[in-house]
């Protein structure tokens, strides 16, 4: 049983707890929550994250289950009835999945480790205050954000430049977005500059407390912006669908798009398909948790520092 209690000289509430009285963190002028409160907020995430997990639950057991259930159920399957991978090893047996695979693999790597080395570099020299040029640099990238040369202009662009028909033209289109260079420039202004000028007094260059003060102490604000760049070269798919030709360059999704659309299948998937021995629908099933998995694996690892790498970039400065 919870009691809260006021004293003259701290006007928080108190809880009582097993060990003792403690300060409760709740500001004084909200009143303590209701029991109908708090079953009506746990009723409403309840159902929240039902209406989230169900469909997933769904697309996952429908990936898989064999023809048969599959059949038997009308569609989609919500029970299962035995598990099997057939799915999933007849989408990893084709080489065009595997290679496609490799491609948004090595495209998500390189964009990242490319996005982000560009990103901390514009940030912190905008950051900086007595860099040269800073103002100006800084208002021409926010223009950019509100005014865009559109996609004819950049399409010949990279004709010009010969990236057709080429992963840089997957990388370069897109490859710094101005929003996280002032999410990460807000963050690195944040930093004490007590704690920079000291390190300039010892003798570091730019480069030192760049790599040895302000990234350390911007891990937080890192993992996040390094997770928005992952995602979006991993869930690319437009650029690579106007600016490659050759099919076995295409990523992971625009193959997936074609799995799923039915357009476009390995002979293998195809012949087994014809058979019986694999329904369509596990495989476009599989196909959505497959794009899913990798988002949903690292996550969790970046989640911690959402809070403190987005909430504390976005207001400081």
């Amino acid at each position: 049983m919870t009691t809260f209690l006021n004293t003259p000289s701290d006007k928080r509430p108190r809880v009582k707890k097993p060990g003792g009285w403690a300060a409760s963190s709740r500001p004084v002028w909200e009143e303590p929550p209701s029991k109908a409160g708090l079953t009506g907020k746990g009723i409403a995430l309840t159902l929240a994250c039902l209406a989230i997990l169900f469909p997933l639950w769904i697309v996952i057991v429908t990936s898989l289950q064999s023809k048969k259930t599959i059949d038997e159920a009308g569609g989609l399957v919500m029970i299962p009835k035995g598990i099997t991978f057939v799915a999933y090893e007849s989408l990893l047996s084709g080489g065009q999945v595997q290679k496609a695979a490799l491609v948004s693999i090595g495209v998500t790597l390189v964009g990242t480790l490319f996005s982000m080395t560009v990103s901390v570099l514009c940030a912190y020299g905008l950051s900086r205050s007595g860099s040269l040029g800073h103002r100006w640099i800084l208002m021409t990238l926010l223009v950019t954000m509100f005014f865009g040369a559109g996609l004819i202009p950049t399409y010949l662009l990279v004709q010009a430049l010969g990236l057709m028909d080429s992963y840089l033209a997957l990388i370069l289109p897109s490859a710094v977005s101005v929003f996280n260079i002032l999410v990460l420039r807000a963050f690195f202004m944040g930093i004490s500059q007590e704690l920079i000028d000291s390190a300039r007094i010892d003798g570091a260059g730019d480069w030192n407390i760049l790599w040895k003060i302000v990234m350390p102490l911007s891990r937080a604000v890192l993992a996040v912006v390094g997770l928005f760049y992952a995602v979006g070269y991993w869930s690319a798919w437009f650029n690579a669908s106007i600016y490659l030709s050759d099919q076995d360059m295409m990523p992971l999704q625009n193959v997936m798009i074609q799995l799923v659309q039915m357009q476009q299948r390995p002979v293998g998937l195809q012949t087994q398909i014809n058979t019986g021995q694999l329904s369509p629908l596990a495989i476009q099933m599989a196909v959505m948790v497959m794009a899913l998995l990798p988002v949903a694996a690292l996550s969790p690892f970046v989640q911690k520092h959402f809070k403190k790498g987005m909430l504390t970039g976005a207001v400081k400065g």
